[in-house]
């Protein structure tokens, strides 16, 4: 099993308990972008171990294959030496060596082509934390979305109860019931502090107004004769008043019988 099947199942495994204790989903979310992002910084060190060991065995295919030719060339040197029993065992260590580097760069030919592999899982594995990150932000705004629906149809729900709008009615009808009692407090105290007379006579005052505008309104209507009036009802006067009137009467007699 690879690296990234072994992350893939390790991810798996903490999103179904995450999800399984039933936790904010904020803060679910947010764990597991924190737990992949440890993870993947383990892989990164296992990717990186594996880089060091492939250049480690290259380096040793180099190492064998300087060993061979160094000692090809002491081979070379036995033979102007005209020591063949030199230059044979040097050959054989020559050609040890380069079985030994023939050997090491097969190993490090398939060592190579499975480290490019765990570059390229790293490689998505990264992206697919990045693209986890940018999912992140775009569930966390729905699953607030979601929150807030919730509580408004919860609201709507207890609001739709009819004890609330009752209780809402009552308290309606009790503050109409003080507004009246507030009025009905002013008149009576209008009625013990004022004048009483003066409030009489201000209502025969309005009765006698309502029954000239009573006449006026039946002559509009052709209901009385026309040219027909209506005196307003007004206030008996005093014996002092009708004096003063009669000899007001008698100076315009005067007035008229000198002008003529």
């Amino acid at each position: 099993m690879g690296i990234f099947q072994r992350v893939s199942l390790v991810v798996r495994s903490w999103v179904n308990a995450l999800i399984g204790r039933a936790e904010d989903p904020q803060k679910v979310l947010e764990q597991l972008v924190v737990d992949m992002r440890g993870q993947l910084a383990r892989v990164k060190q296992d990717v990186a171990a594996a880089i060091a060991d492939e250049k480690k065995l290259l380096a040793q295919v180099d190492r064998e294959k300087q060993q061979g030719e160094e000692w090809e060339r002491r081979a070379m040197l036995a033979v102007q030496e005209n020591r063949d029993d030199l230059a044979k065992q040097a050959l054989v260590r020559h050609n040890e060596h380069l079985q030994h580097a023939q050997q090491l760069h097969e190993t490090w030919l398939k060592h190579k082509a499975d480290t490019e592999a765990l570059k390229d899982q790293l490689r998505g594995l990264n992206d697919k934390i990045e693209e986890a990150k940018r999912r992140k932000n775009i569930l966390v705004a729905r699953a607030r979305r979601a929150e807030v629906q919730g509580r408004i149809q919860q609201t709507m729900s207890t609001m739709s109860d009819q004890s609330a709008f009752q209780s809402f009615e009552r308290m309606a009808e009790r503050i109409e019931d003080m507004e009246r009692q507030a009025v009905a407090a002013a008149e009576l105290a209008g009625e013990l502090t004022g004048d009483s007379l003066a409030r009489q006579f201000q209502q025969l005052e309005y009765k006698g107004s309502a029954d000239q505008q009573l006449l006026e309104l039946k002559q509009k209507m052709g209901m009385l004769p026309a040219g027909g009036t209506a005196e307003p009802r007004q206030l008996p006067t005093s014996k002092a008043d009708d004096r003063v009137a009669e000899e007001a009467e008698l100076v315009d007699e005067d007035d008229a019988a000198k002008g003529s």
